[in-house]
């Protein structure tokens, strides 16, 4: 579990830095004709939408004021523009959401493909495994990255949408009445200001619960992947104590998620009713005295709720923007660690040569230790030698191959050996990726072999039963 999710979780100037960064680099990748394509749409759906609603208000003072004065053709009249105009509108509402459902997909799958390669170039990540410098970097690259996209497209329209309605409404309420325009903004205000304060813990809690929910699902995936080990040492007692930590820990920070969540739900609720009766207190009066006609009251609460909701929407989205800043910390806290390592380059040198394995005054050096595992090593295996490494102590074994395989980084001296992809190295657990038979067999160049080549290979090989263990050559199969 991490323990400095709480100072990850903090955003810097330098997040929202890198933020617009990010938005720059897709604005400017090779999707960008598509992308700037359905962005200019949505502006124009959400345009629409709020020129749409303010004719809706108008269309309702006139609707509400044929009924005040009994007057049927002008009362079916309203009502046939307002069931026009709710078709406009719905068509509207349904093609802004399709747009933007798009154009999230579009920038999910070009950010989670950069991300996958910068997680797999040089090795990265093995570097992060080892150094233990992040949690979970596979569930950043998915469900943050999708958390990412959807939350920050919905807020940015969200927040464009709400500067429209404010533009859109701000003079319809003002002709109204200019008293219930300034209550709405202060009473707006005054209750951002206490919703940050109620919900401020959210961010950080909302952080951890990513961890501990990736955590919990990471050690039962443990478990099923090594089921016949456990089964044979009976561990099931300690993985059972173990899964209950992981579990108690996601269910206490759940619990605070909770409570502040009431705390909040206390203020928003009651702010959200407050919203529906405000518009009559001040405008009635106005009908009562006849300044105004029935219509207007009506018109009022449309444009006040439209209003109120605009500039409220820091205190109704609050859980949501509390959510979308622990994402932006989680993620950005990858792509820190996605970049290569300041400071030197590593202090051991690795050359190509095709016919030998050599090594000069190579000095292996265990990670944070003074300590020198092999130190001053010089020798060369030339081609079709057979040479066996012997050492008290397997981590210098192991060392040294990885040395030789480029992945050790700490100590000095040159390593001399074939390219990598005419060297077959053995790794402690044995592993083939998904693929197909034919896929595994595929030669160093790129080469994928054909079928009497395969049955030829698998024949020497005394394997052939593999093709039947595979069901075919050309079927996935988890190997």
């Amino acid at each position: 579990m991490a323990e400095g999710s709480g100072n990850e979780a903090r955003l810097t100037r330098d997040t929202w830095r890198r933020l617009f960064e990010a938005i720059a680099a897709f604005a400017t990748s090779r999707v960008r004709a598509r992308a700037f394509g359905l962005f200019g749409a949505l502006l124009v759906l959400l345009l629409a939408i709020s020129v749409l609603n303010v004719v809706t208000s108008y269309v309702g003072r006139d609707f509400m004021t044929a009924i005040e004065h009994r007057d049927y053709p002008g009362f079916v009249r309203q009502a046939l523009l307002y069931v026009l105009v709710f078709c406009a509108l719905t068509t509207a509402a349904v093609l802004s959401r399709f747009t933007e459902e798009r154009f999230g997909l579009l920038w999910r799958g070009w950010l989670t493909e950069r991300l996958v390669h910068y997680y797999l170039s040089g090795r990265t990540y093995l570097r992060l495994g080892e150094a233990e410098q992040l949690t979970n970097p596979d569930q950043r690259i998915t469900e943050d990255v999708r958390s990412f996209v959807t939350m920050t497209v919905s807020l940015f329209l969200m927040f464009l949408n709400g500067t429209l309605t404010v533009i859109a409404f701000s003079g319809v309420l003002w002709s109204i009445s200019r008293t219930l325009f300034l209550v709405g903004i202060v009473y707006a205000g005054v209750g951002s200001l206490l919703t940050v304060f109620l919900g401020r813990r959210l961010i950080a809690l909302n952080y951890a619960q990513s961890d501990r929910e990736a955590d919990f699902r990471a050690a039962l995936i443990d478990v099923r992947e090594n089921a016949e080990a456990i089964a044979i040492h009976g561990r099931e007692r300690q993985l059972e104590l173990r899964l209950k930590e992981y579990l108690g820990s996601l269910v206490g920070n759940l619990r605070r998620i909770i409570a502040v969540n009431r705390n909040l739900g206390f203020f928003t609720t009651g702010y959200n009713y407050m919203i529906q009766i405000i518009p009559a207190l001040v405008v009635a009066p106005l009908f009562i005295r006849g300044d105004v006609e029935f219509g207007v009251i009506t018109q009022s609460a449309m444009a006040f709720s439209h209003l109120l909701g605009a500039f409220s929407l820091v205190i109704t989205q609050f859980q949501a923007i509390s959510s979308y800043g622990a994402v932006l910390a989680r993620l950005f806290a990858l792509s820190s660690a996605l970049q290569p390592p300041a400071g030197d380059a590593p202090g051991i040198d690795t050359t190509e040569d095709p016919d030998r394995v050599a090594y000069d005054r190579l000095t292996l050096a265990a990670p944070g230790e003074a300590t020198a595992l092999v130190r001053e090593l010089s020798f060369e295996i030339p081609r079709g030698a057979r040479v066996l490494v012997c050492s008290a102590d397997p981590v210098v074994r192991g060392a040294l191959m990885r040395a030789t395989a480029g992945v050790w980084d700490e100590g000095s001296g040159r390593v001399v050996r074939p390219p990598l992809r005419d060297v077959a190295f053995l790794p402690e657990r044995p592993y083939l990726p998904p693929g197909t038979l034919r896929e595994m067999m595929e030669t160093s160049d790129g080469t994928v072999p054909v079928d009497s080549e395969l049955r030829t290979a698998l024949a020497i090989l005394d394997a052939v039963d593999l093709v039947t263990f595979a069901r075919g050559t050309d079927r996935e199969f988890d190997f």
